[in-house]
């Protein structure tokens, strides 16, 4: 897009699955975008190139180091930005962190980002991506959830034996109320929000983790996910533009679980079957945790607000295998 550009807004963690396709949706719309990653962006031109040979980003796209470890290294990218889409996550490294730590880090550095929007004067609003995590009904028997629940931190602390998503859920969880409180507190803008299984296509030069556990029945990557009995799914585009829309939505508030499509598994299996007979479509015991039912998502709110979805299943799947095979993942 030429011409004048609607403004400046920053991304954080420009290099990730959401943040990089937000950024492409962000330049074509016209905005100019700071963003950060955790290296220096010198010393990662190569691994930046997907972002720097984005339409507009020569003229509109600038790249700055930051890391959630050190919240006062965001200020910069935020100086002068209208809004703020705080997408970046610390790397859970459970080898050398406790499930405390990484919490932590995770609440500490968002609120230090958020304390560089309220020092900026300029930032009308701040998008925050959360997940579907912080709203899975653990412990409660529920067909349909929406964004008045919260996960049950302590539930999961006791019931999950993987500490990898015990730290994930607890950290996203927490987190996200923090960021809530925080806004609330300070009369600061702030919207999140709640995406499930992300699917789709990816500028990104590794292959996104929900991609490939969206892929677990071609792919075969039990290790990744064990599917649960009904699987939530939404459109990386749509993700993108959802947080574009509650940004720019004047009475957008609170929270807005982003979900698409709900199918069964066995529904799944039978559509990759038929859609994709190339492929050998695994659906055994093992891959699917079967007697784990999850309640379904409501999108109403965000529905209620002027929103739609552009894409359905097939081009979910269409498009994330066609960018694997372009990449040399498939």
């Amino acid at each position: 897009m030429e011409g004048e550009s609607k403004g400046t807004v920053c991304v954080t963690g420009g290099t990730g699955f959401v943040a990089s396709w937000l950024i492409k949706r962000l330049l074509q719309q016209g905005y100019s975008v700071n963003t950060t990653i955790r290296s220096s962006p010198q010393d990662s031109k190569e691994k930046t190139s997907y972002l720097t040979s984005l339409p507009g980003a020569s003229e509109r796209l600038r790249i700055f180091q930051a890391d959630l470890d050190k919240p006062g290294s965001f200020d910069s990218s935020i100086k002068g930005c209208i809004g703020v889409f705080h997408v970046a996550h610390p790397f859970v490294l459970m080898d050398k962190e406790t499930i405390e730590m990484n919490v932590s880090k995770s609440i500490t550095g968002t609120l230090g980002i958020l304390q560089a929007c309220l020092d900026s004067k300029t930032v009308k609003r701040v998008v925050y991506t959360s997940s579907a995590a912080t709203v899975v009904d653990h412990n409660k028997d529920l067909d349909v959830v929406d964004e008045n629940l919260w996960a049950d931190v302590d539930y999961v602390r006791r019931s999950i034996d993987n500490n990898f998503a015990v730290s994930y859920i607890t950290a996203k969880t927490l987190t996200e109320r923090a960021a809530l409180e925080f806004a609330e507190k300070h009369s600061l803008d702030l919207v999140t929000v709640i995406p499930t299984w992300i699917h789709g296509p990816f500028i990104c030069s590794r292959l996104p983790g929900s991609v490939s556990s969206s892929l677990a029945m071609i792919i075969g990557n039990q290790n990744v996910l064990k599917y649960t009995e009904i699987i939530s799914f939404v459109h990386t585009d749509d993700v993108a533009n959802a947080h574009i829309f509650l940004f720019e939505c004047p009475n957008a508030k609170g929270r807005y679980i982003c979900s698409a499509v709900e199918i069964t598994v066995d529904n799944l299996a039978k559509f990759l079957s038929t859609r994709y007979p190339e492929f050998q479509i695994r659906n055994e015991e093992g891959l699917i945790e079967r007697g784990r039912k999850l309640s379904g998502m409501s999108s109403k709110k965000l529905l209620d607000t002027g929103f739609r979805y552009k894409y359905g299943l097939e081009e979910m799947f269409d498009e994330a295998i066609q960018c694997c095979r372009e990449k040399g993942f498939l």
